[in-house]
């Protein structure tokens, strides 16, 4: 292969996977996916097992709908590409309640709800079912990073500010709560997720305005 086709090549495959985690954010630019990022991010642990899944879930049902976008027939294509993503989240879904059911209890129905997450079948709809099957396992893979680096930075400062703990582990010192410190009850509450998410979303805008007066 000509090293210059390669390098093009190579190129685009990157940039279709780092796209969804900063430029095209599922949550803070598309505004996809909000609701499990309220429900899942109280604790670091349950956060970072649904980015999982739903890493596992976007990667895998783009690559299968890929693989089978020629043989698709058009009008029934939603009742198909459902088919494939629900057939992925109960796989997920029975590994969790098999080998890590506590996680699973937590999660309540968040998991099977990955069906009904626009950031799912919206990649199917609009990148799966024109691009060839490595491209499109590989932004399944971006979106589900994007979606989950959002949902652990929320699950991070919820935790740490609300509980005052990281993946279940004390990290503010004894000596804090004798002088007085009192962790942040409000961060255990949605609307927290809603503030920093919102303040994600500015981080990113100004970001970006301040690359593009730079350029």
């Amino acid at each position: 292969m000509n090293p210059g086709v390669k390098t093009l090549i190579m190129n685009k495959t990157l940039q279709i996977f780092l796209r969804p985690i900063w430029t095209d954010n599922p949550i803070n630019i598309q505004m996809l996916g909000i609701c499990s990022a309220l429900a899942v991010t109280v604790q670091l642990k349950t956060a970072f097992v649904m980015a999982l899944s739903m890493t596992f879930v976007l990667s895998c049902s783009s690559l299968m709908i890929s693989l089978l976008r020629k043989q698709i027939p058009k009008n029934i294509r939603i009742i198909v590409e459902l088919s494939i993503i629900s057939t992925f989240v109960i796989l997920t879904d029975e590994f969790l309640r098999a080998y890590m059911y506590d996680v699973s209890k937590q999660l309540s129905v968040f998991v099977g709800l990955i069906i009904t997450n626009c950031i799912v079948l919206g990649r199917a709809e609009a990148f799966a079912l024109s691009n060839p099957p490595h491209l499109a396992f590989i932004d399944g893979v971006g979106n589900g990073f994007g979606y989950g680096s959002v949902l652990l930075i929320v699950a991070f400062f919820r935790e740490l500010l609300g509980s005052g703990t990281l993946f279940g582990i004390q990290m503010v010192p004894d000596v804090l709560y004798k002088a007085g410190y009192v962790d942040a009850g409000f961060m255990l509450l949605a609307p927290a997720a809603f503030i920093i998410i919102g303040l994600l979303v500015w981080l990113q805008k100004a970001v970006a305005g301040k690359r593009e007066l730079d350029q």
